[in-house]
């Protein structure tokens, strides 16, 4: 990982977290149900998750109590705009852009010496089976303050109107009352320390839960697409929802969500354009195994790739150059199908959204297609950056620095 770190691509924009910020994590932690870290130095992202934290207790989702109930901390304004790093839901991050959009000045305020702890409620205090994900609906988004800082001035204020009435400024009780809790907490009087609950309508969206799963609305009939083969299984059984099924790895899954128009693709603009060039170059790789060139070298000089394509196998020749292979014959034979010539994560490869799809959809297409159909290294690194990580730490030395440059110029 040292490559992507050096060139500012390895979770760069998470947060460091030492001193004062420590205690007040772990009292949300607390409050949230959970126990304290004993590190004292860690970083975080834009939902206060951290990766040091997670690996310290070897729970990646260690901020969820089960896995219907997802939580996050706010412990500095700093937070606001950072990306999440391993958000349990696609709708996470828009989330997180709705609390600091309604509350950004707020929490300014209430982070000075306070922290919020976040409860996405969605109604549902624990999962039984698979389709229980059709029950997302509306998120009712609380905060919650450590030390009860809201609790705290409403006293202050109770307290402050006892004093003014009738001859309560002599009483020597209410002094030291107001005097400790001034002490404790400040003077809260023109604090604004109440958070109001934001409520969320998903619509699609992926979830983690249940080893992941699509759930794809507003279509014909709600689709859902499953991870774990055996998450799958045990849905199908189940007749309570009139929806349609699949598991990821299901050839006829493309088939129905081109006819839904979720997805699209022009193979005739593909051709020219640098996503088929990124796919076709890192398909390339994988086959090239002895070489007399640094891969990088080979896939960067056209002369090179010439040259070491005509070294490979036949078959492999074809699944790198498919897309060529299908356009010529197309000339030939107006009846010949894509799918007949083009490998099959080719094929899945150069779909896309279809564009008549919101964005928050496409974003969320975007990243099924790169889990389908992992070839494109731009978009992984875009979409999914957990399973770019992942794959990038068994890539070729010489493959990895192609790929950070690639990302690095964004072509």
């Amino acid at each position: 990982m040292q490559k992507l770190k050096k060139a500012n691509l390895y979770r760069n924009e998470l947060i460091p977290i030492s001193g004062k910020l420590v205690e007040r994590y772990n009292k949300c932690l607390l409050k949230l149900g959970f126990s304290e870290t004993k590190l004292t130095n860690f970083s975080i992202d834009g939902a206060g998750w951290s990766p040091e934290i997670a690996e310290e207790k070897k729970e990646k989702f260690y901020l969820n109590n089960g896995e219907a109930n997802t939580h996050a901390i706010i412990i500095t304004p700093l937070q606001k705009g950072v990306p999440l790093y391993n958000p349990f839901h696609s709708f996470d991050k828009e989330i997180m852009k709705t609390v600091f959009r309604n509350h950004g000045d707020k929490i300014n305020n209430i982070t000075r010496d306070s922290a919020v702890c976040i409860d996405f409620d969605q109604s549902i205090d624990t999962f039984y089976e698979p389709l229980d994900v059709l029950k997302y609906k509306e998120i009712n988004i609380k905060f919650h303050l450590i030390n009860s800082l809201d609790i705290a001035k409403a006293e202050q204020l109770k307290l402050i109107e006892t004093f003014k009435k009738d001859t309560n400024f002599i009483d020597e009780n209410i002094h030291q009352q107001l005097l400790a809790s001034a002490k404790k907490y400040g003077d809260l009087r023109e604090r604004t320390l109440d958070l109001e609950s934001i409520v969320f309508a998903s619509d699609s969206f992926y979830t983690k839960a249940f080893g992941g799963i699509f759930v794809l609305r507003d279509f014909v009939k709600p689709i859902l697409i499953f991870e774990k083969e055996e998450t799958y299984k045990e849905a199908i059984n189940d007749t309570t929802y009139d929806v349609l099924m699949y598991h990821i790895s299901h050839k006829e899954l493309i088939d129905r969500l081109l006819s839904y128009d979720i997805i699209e693709f022009d193979l005739n603009e593909e051709v020219t354009g640098k996503r088929y060039d990124r796919i076709k170059k890192y398909i390339f790789s994988s086959f090239l195994r002895e070489t007399n060139h640094p891969i990088k070298d080979i896939l960067q000089d056209p002369i090179l790739f010439k040259s070491y394509l005509n070294k490979i196998d036949i078959q492999e020749r074809k699944k790198v150059m498919g897309l060529e292979l299908f356009l010529q014959k197309k000339e030939i034979s107006k009846t010949i199908k894509a799918k007949d010539i083009l490998d099959d994560e080719l094929f899945v490869a150069l779909n896309k959204p279809h564009s008549s799809l919101k964005a928050a959809n496409q974003d969320l297409i975007w990243y099924l297609l790169v889990n389908i159909a992992p070839k494109d290294v731009l978009f992984l690194y875009w979409y999914d950056k957990e399973q770019f990580y992942e794959r990038f730490k068994n890539l070729n030395e010489s493959v990895q620095d192609w790929v950070v440059e690639t990302i690095i110029n964004g072509y």
